[in-house]
This record gives C-alpha cells, structure tokens and sequence, in this order.
C-alpha cells in the first residue's frame, strides 16, 4: 500500500496538499447511529488551524470542514465518510525560490530521491497541513469512544527547549490546557515557554519539545498480544506525525533504570476502579494498581488504567536563518527560507496527538468487539 492509509477496522486515507485545492480524509469502518454534524468537528480543527495566536504560522485558514458523505438526517450510515476542508490562503509564490533547493532536514531532497518529482508549494503531502484530515477524522473517533466509553483524550506540552513544566497527570484538564497558548496547564512554565517561542521566532530560528498523551477511562482488553500491542500502534501512530523524532510509553526509558521492585505495579483493591460505562470480566472491577509504570497497558493490552506516553518534536526544519545547502543539480548555495512557518510546532500538535490516539484506540475498540462481542 502507498502509505495514506491508517487503521483496520476503523480506517483513514487522506488526500491533499499543503497549497492545492483543499485537504480532506475518507473514513471507512465508522458504526452507523452515531450523531454527526460539522459542529462536532470544527472545534478540534480550530485547536490546530494555523493563525489562531501570536506565536504560530500567520497563514490564515478556517479550515472549515464540510461531510460529504457518510452522514443522513444527522447521523451516520455506516458507510464511507468523506470529509473535505477547502484552502483558502495558499500562496505558492512564498515557495519559488525553493523548487530547485533542498531545505536542510527537510522532505524535499527525500520525496526527489523517491518520487523524482515533488509538489515545491509548501512541500505538499509533506507538509503538517496533512494532519487536518488526521485531526478531522480523530474527532469522529474521539466523539464515538467518550459517548460509549467516557474516554477523555488530554494531552499536553511539558516541555519547550530546556524549559520543563511540573505537571501532575491526575489533575489535568482540557479547561488547563487551553488556557495556555502553549497547551502547557502549568502556568509558570507556559508563561516561560511562550517567551521563548517570541524570542525564537524573532531570531527567525525555530525550537522543539514534548508532548505527553494522555487517556482516561480506557476499556481494559483493547490491544493484541503480540505484534498489534497498544503501545506498538500507538508508537507507529506519533511517529508518523511531521516532525516527531521520539516516543515513549509509560515509564519509558526511566524504566530502563529502575529496579524491578521499584518499577512494577503492584496489584491492589479498589472501590473507586473504572467508569461505568467500562466492561471488566467478572470478578476484576475493583483490582487496580498502586502504581502505573506501564503506562496503562500489560502485554500490549489496556488495563483500564490511564494510558500516557511523550512524543518528542524536533524544531521546524523552515527557518530564516541562512544555511547552506545544494540545488537539485547538485550545486552549493546558501538558503533562507521565507514564508509564514511555526517557529515552535507544539501548541498546534496537540490536538495531533489526541486525534492519533484517538484513531488507535477507535481501531482496537472495534476489533475487540469484533473478537469479544
């Protein structure tokens, strides 16, 4: 398969780029009843459109989205969902002067190498504009699995450069997190982080950081055991997001130092366990865990525990600083890119991330009902 497709029983393909037309996804595998409208939609697209504050690309879109298809008197049919959001603010002429440059560690020379053609306009299918149609069909996932479930996807930046914020998981809110313009709920450290940004942004560099994922009220049993393990579709989920270099689940690689005494999680009774809306096998609702090292998941299969792993961004490769560089015919020269780019990815990956999660989580829900009934 060419790669612009995600998931099994619940599955994406996106289609569009970055200064064509317009963006959009189909959905395949959506159950038919579920209540559906654009205002179901829009408002995850408006956490991650581009211009919406000071410290992110200026380009200007809506990205208001429009279902085509899958979706009668309000509610789907089970049948494919085409969802589509039109550019409005492409402006390709910020993008001549690079279409017989490589930018360093970007796509370009890669997407040459492979293709032996490559759609110069904002780099295309290359671009993180791709991630609206992820976005938009996360949405879906995430509506159908809080009404039958109460899952809750919170994630949240922790860190910008080496500013790091002291977040306590179990008090999160979505309220906290968007009340920062970083999508960081500790305010002492977002105040920190949004200084760096403008201080970046000026220089006309760019800076990375990191994401945790956050999930609550998980249905234990989703995940198989051996290579579709939770964690592993989670990991290929954020690693395909533009510009992520790094994931890690649970503990992550702190385990790796830890004692086996320290790190496992012990196994105690609770009466405060799960949602009601979770199923447990008989007998299994009040066991819980002291602790949650493993991040929510044994063997690759839920607990019922919150789920949460980091997803680290590089710094956008876009920067006006001049480097050096190559033409395609093999040339030197220098580069300077202009253009409006984000000089720190982050606030607007957030909802990247919730809506990837989302999508796995959806895909592993469906097929333990499939297998479990």
């Amino acid at each position: 398969m060419p790669g612009n497709s995600f998931g099994e029983l619940f599955s994406i393909t996106t289609f569009g780029e970055s200064h064509g037309a317009a963006i959009g996804v189909i959905i395949d595998g959506c159950p038919p009843g579920l209540a559906l409208s654009e205002k179901d939609i829009q408002p995850d697209l408006d956490r991650r459109k581009p211009g919406q504050s000071k410290i992110t690309t200026q380009r200007k879109e809506e990205d208001a989205i429009h279902i085509l298809s899958g979706v009668f008197n309000g509610k789907t049919t089970g049948t494919p969902i085409m969802l589509m959001a039109y550019n409005k603010d492409a402006n390709p002429k910020d993008y001549e002067k690079l279409k017989d440059l490589y930018r360093p560690s970007h796509a370009d020379y890669t997407y040459d190498l492979k293709y032996g053609i490559r759609d110069w306009r904002g780099s295309g299918r290359a671009s993180a504009r791709e991630t609206l149609a992820r976005v938009a069909a996360g949405a879906i996932a995430k509506k159908y699995l809080k009404e039958k479930c109460g899952v809750e996807f919170l994630s949240h930046v922790v860190q910008i450069g080496t500013i790091r914020a002291d977040i306590d998981m179990q008090k999160v809110t979505s309220k906290a997190i968007d009340a920062s313009l970083v999508r960081c709920p500790d305010k002492s450290a977002s105040d920190k982080m949004l200084k760096l940004i403008e201080e970046v942004r000026k220089e006309g560099d760019s800076v990375g950081g990191i994401i945790r994922g956050l999930v609550r009220n998980v249905p234990p049993g989703l995940g198989e055991p051996v290579f579709d393990k939770l964690p592993a579709d989670l990991g290929k989920a954020m690693l395909s997001i533009n510009a992520v270099k790094g994931f890690d689940f649970g503990s992550g690689f702190g385990g790796s130092i830890m004692r086996g005494s320290d790190h496992n999680d012990e196994f105690i009774l609770s009466s405060l366990r799960g949602s009601a809306k979770q199923s447990y096998p008989k007998g299994s609702k009040n066991i819980t865990t002291k602790t949650n090292n493993s991040g929510g998941t044994l063997g690759g299969i839920s607990t019922g525990e919150d789920i949460y792993f980091r997803v680290a961004f590089k710094p956008v490769a876009s920067i006006a600083l001049q480097q050096n560089t190559v033409t395609r015919s093999g040339k030197a020269t220098k580069i300077s890119v202009e253009g409006r780019h984000d000089p720190c990815v982050l606030p607007r990956a957030v909802p990247i991330v919730d809506a990837m999660a989302a999508l796995v989580l959806m895909d592993h829900y469906l097929r333990n009902k499939a297998q479990n009934g």
